[in-house]
Order: structure tokens, then sequence, then C-alpha cells
């Protein structure tokens, strides 16, 4: 069944629909909300909405409970490839918790939140942009982690980054739902404006582990991957001294040692290496530059380091 979560008048007699497809079986209110969409250069959560709804509609006797599935927060930005909300140069996932008396955008958030408050759990599945692959993790700030990181380590992803707490987070959906007791999930994914279908196929795996778990599903599931945590454990960057083309040597996922050869910054006119690129710490490549053109400053990698025992896995 498909659902208007919000609409708002665009110009020409034209509407602004954001939809979400509800899937329900059973007896149980035990629901679960995947949502994905707030950026529109984000594309990895529309394969994995597909993917849910498809093999929940093949498979529906085995559901017990309710799956809300939003696939597009941003309608027009997916329309557009464009990451913030048309015309209002605005980035989505900074404006909640909306207000329903605000502007347009305010009030498609107000709506959104209202809608998916009182879900089990939220699933905020995001990607990552067009510069930057990220490895299948969960992030979430360290006052949510004791009620998240469990539910957390069901979901089949490769790392779960524990983080401070910035104010920029506190207008997020993500922030504005665990706030009003919706427990939720940021999924980050791959690389913007793509979609990578092992990530995805993955994060179902961990969907339905979780949904197992909840007490929503009563069919068959895989085994899921013990993620690395952050805990006790610090992320080193490596960041570009020179502009040029980033030509990674290392690969996504690499367990390197500190001052590891990991890339280099050419220049394309002299062809000259203007920056040979070093790991900045011992650990594993959990983000890696994808997009080739850096400047001074550009971020090209993220590293997990060793936890105090000394393991990087």
């Amino acid at each position: 069944m498909t659902e208007t979560v919000a609409s708002a008048a665009l110009a020409v007699h034209e509407n602004l629909i954001v939809q979400k497809r509800r899937i329900q079986n059973g007896k149980s209110r035990t629901r679960l909300s995947l949502v994905t969409g707030t950026h529109g250069d984000e594309l990895e959560g529309q394969y994995l909405a597909y993917t849910v709804g498809k093999y929940l509609d093949e498979n529906i006797d085995k559901l017990e409970g309710i799956v809300d599935i939003y696939p597009a927060l941003n309608p027009m930005g997916i329309d557009s490839i464009t990451r913030g909300i048309p015309m209002f140069d605005l980035d989505m996932n900074r404006i909640f918790p909306g207000s329903e008396n605000g502007t347009m955008p305010e009030m498609l958030c107000a709506a959104i939140v209202s809608d998916i408050s009182g879900s089990d759990i939220c699933i905020d599945v995001h990607s990552s942009n067009i510069f930057l692959k990220e490895i299948p993790q969960i992030r979430m700030s360290v006052p949510t982690a004791p009620t998240l990181l469990p539910f957390a380590k069901l979901m089949n992803v490769d790392f779960v980054w524990i983080h401070d707490a910035a104010t920029v987070l506190e207008s997020t959906l993500a922030h504005t739902l665990n706030t009003r007791g919706t427990k939720t999930l940021v999924v980050e994914m791959g690389v913007g404006m793509r979609i990578t279908k092992e990530y995805s196929s993955q994060l179902f795996e961990g969907i339905l582990n979780l949904m197992k778990e909840l007490g929503m599903w009563k069919g068959s599931t895989a085994p899921v991957r013990e993620p690395l945590t952050s805990e006790g454990r610090e992320v080193g960057f490596v960041n570009s001294d020179a502009a040029g083309i980033f030509v990674p040597c290392s690969h996504f996922g690499d367990t390197v040692k500190k001052d590891a050869h990991i890339g280099d910054v050419v220049d394309p006119l002299t062809s000259k290496v203007v920056e040979e690129v070093k790991a900045v710490c011992d650990g594993l490549i959990f983000t890696l530059r994808e997009y080739p053109v850096v400047y001074g400053g550009s971020l090209l990698a993220r590293i997990l380091k060793p936890s105090a025992g000394g393991e990087t896995e």
C-alpha cells in the first residue's frame, strides 16, 4: 500500500509528494522504517529499498509486523541529481525536525518526522558523496551508543563508528528521531551517484537479521559479520598537501602501517609526482578517495587505528 507522507504545492499546478510504501502481515504492530533519498546524489538506498520490498512481496507469509519503506525523502533532489533541495539550496538533513508553520522544506521535514515517529526502529540509509567511497558502516553519537550498538551489531556492516556529537548533528533526521524515542541507525555505504549492488545485498541480509531479532521475520537468515567498532580507537585522517590527480596504490579495506605508501598526487602537465601520500597511522582504510581531482586539504582516506590491545580486526 502506497501512502502520501507529505505534499506541497509547486508552480504551474504541480505538487511535491513524499511517499512511503507499507508492507504488513500478521497481527504484530512491530514496525521497521527504512528511509533513504534524503540527499539526491545518494542512490545506494534506492536499490536497497527495491530489494527489500521485492523480497517481502515474494515472502509475505514470513513477515510478522509492519515495514514502511520511504524511498525518496527528497524526490526533487533525486530527479535532478542534486544533493540538497533544488531551488532552496538547502541540505535537507540539516533542517530537521522542521516546523508545521515554517517554509516548505520545514513543513515537509515536520511531516516526515511525525510519520516515522513511533517506529520500533528506523534505518536511515545514506551513501557517501561523489568524492569518497565508504565501507558499509553505521554511525552513531556517543550518547546514543548504549542503546543503538546492540542493534547495529545485527546489521551485517563492517564497521560501527561512534563519534562525538557535533552541533550540526542536532538538525539531522536521526538525531531528531533518537531524541524522540525512535531508535534510528544511520548507515553510510558506497559512493555518491552510484549503486554498489554487493553493499546493498550485504545490508539486506542485515535487515532480515534485525527483523528476526525483533520477531518480525519467520524466514531463514544468513550469518552476519561481527563489525569492527571505534570504541577505544581513534580515526586517522589523510589529507592532501598538494593539488593534482590522486592515484591510490592501496585498496579500500586494506590494513596498512604508519608511513606506508598508499598513493600519489600527480601533475598531468609536468608528469611529476607532486606528493607521495603516506598513511598517518597503522590501521584499516575504511574511507578512500574515489574522485581523483584533489586540492590542498582534500580528504584522501580515513584509517581506523588499532585498539589499545594493538589489534585492527
